[in-house]
């Protein structure tokens, strides 16, 4: 009889008739008082309407006639969660994962508790773990939840520097969890970062910006095939963004398809016009491709959208020299090494001031007389007065150190012509 009144209560809580469920449990364990199931199942009933106390002290009955029941603990646990006891969650939690290890929902309950406990990273490592366990349980639907809150607790992408003599472009994902992906592949963890993209696409094989994000990995690897496979797996899921043609341009041009590069700079210029990276991309494609006149042209434009972006000078002033514009490189080489050297970004520093004494050291005749121009110019700002440019020069030859001569005259002339308005 007590069978009856335990399955009809079961029926009853299937229906959402929790009313009628918890009086059929009632019945059940006053004929079977020592049900743990019964217990749970009751508790069930009353967490589901609301009465959460009820709900615990009949999960701890459960639990004091089966100390086995992970289910038992699970559920204390989650009801504790909506009393705020959290250190009472936590230590239910803990019970049921010691009791099965494999016990997914316990991972993502528990990374709840980290949370609003204010330990991010160790409830990331929890939802991540829980996430694992799903895909090995074939529980997509799960497993995308997962993968939601810790794209939701990532922290904000740092910025990353862009070495000048590099033709490649990272992107800054949306998506903050994809930020620290790449962010891993930056510091040189490809393996891990190739990992997590694989079971997120196991998860979940629509997702095209994780394609993307691949993409960029095997970029990094110098896979640039795979990289360009992906980049296109993205696209054919509607992810019309901009760094999927920045990044799929560049692997082509790293495989030597520069007209195919091209076409995705072009396309990415379309969608966004104002990305400074992109032109500087492109002009790069087109200066190794000899095309140094639309390369400077790109370079050019770059910097009017971002007049302090020195690998746009620096890459210019290699157009520049090919052309054998010497006195316009050396001008933008000199303008790329003063914004390094604020930046305090030396190795980039040092880079431009090798490539600047190499012109140099070819044209020593226009070296002298570029020298002359710049001397006699900052002579006439100063009223003829020689004493007065000299302590100028001094002075950012202490700031500056290691410059050229006409480095030196330059900056002077700058700061000079800026100061009276010019």
């Amino acid at each position: 009889m007590s069978d009856e009144f335990y399955h009809r209560g079961l029926a009853k809580a299937k229906q959402q008739d929790y009313t009628g469920a918890i009086e059929d449990f009632n019945y059940c364990l006053q004929q079977t008082p020592y049900f743990a199931e019964a217990f749970l199942q009751r508790g069930l009933a009353y967490y589901d309407s609301g009465a959460i106390h009820q709900a615990v002290s009949d999960y701890t009955e459960a639990l004091r006639l089966n100390p086995q029941s992970v289910e038992a603990y699970y559920c204390r646990g989650l009801a504790r969660v909506a009393l705020k006891n959290l250190p009472g969650a936590l230590e239910d939690v803990e019970s049921a994962i010691r009791l099965n290890y494999y016990y997914a929902a316990a991972y993502s309950l528990r990374g709840m508790v980290r949370r609003k406990q204010g330990f991010i990273q160790d409830a990331i490592a929890n939802f991540k773990k829980a996430a694992e366990l799903y895909l090995e349980q074939k529980d997509t639907e799960n497993c995308r939840l997962c993968l939601e809150k810790i794209k939701q607790l990532q922290p904000p992408a740092k910025p990353v520097i862009q070495s000048p003599s590099s033709t490649s472009v990272p992107i800054l994902s949306t998506n903050a969890y994809f930020t620290q992906l790449l962010e891993k592949t930056e510091k040189g963890d490809t393996r891990e970062a190739i990992a997590d993209l694989n079971w997120i696409l196991q998860a979940d094989p629509q997702d095209a910006q994780a394609y993307c994000c691949r993409g960029v990995v095997r970029c990094k690897m110098g896979k640039y095939r795979e990289a360009i496979a992906d980049f296109n797996q993205a696209l054919q899921l509607n992810f019309q963004d901009a760094i999927v043609y920045r990044n799929r341009g560049k692997a082509r041009s790293l495989l030597g398809d520069y007209q195919g590069a091209i076409a995705d700079f072009h396309q990415a210029v379309k969608i966004q016009p104002q990305d400074a990276l992109i032109y500087v991309a492109r002009g790069n494609v087109y200066r190794v491709s000899g095309n140094y006149l639309d390369a400077i042209q790109d370079y050019s434009q770059a910097l009017q959208i971002n007049p302090d972006y020195a690998p746009a000078y620096y890459h210019r002033g290699i157009a520049y020299a090919c052309l054998e514009e010497m006195q316009n490189a050396v001008q933008d080489y000199q303008q790329a090494a003063s914004i390094f050297c604020e930046n305090e970004d030396w190795e980039n520093y040092h880079q431009v001031l090798e490539s600047l004494q190499k012109i140099q050291t070819f044209s020593p005749e226009s070296k002298q007389q570029n020298y002359n121009l710049l001397r006699q110019r900052l002579l006439r700002l100063v009223g003829g007065y020689w004493e007065i440019a000299q302590r100028l020069i001094d002075q950012k030859e202490d700031y500056y150190p290691g410059m050229t001569d006409e480095w030196y005259l330059q900056k002077v002339i700058e700061d000079v012509e800026r100061d009276r308005g010019r």
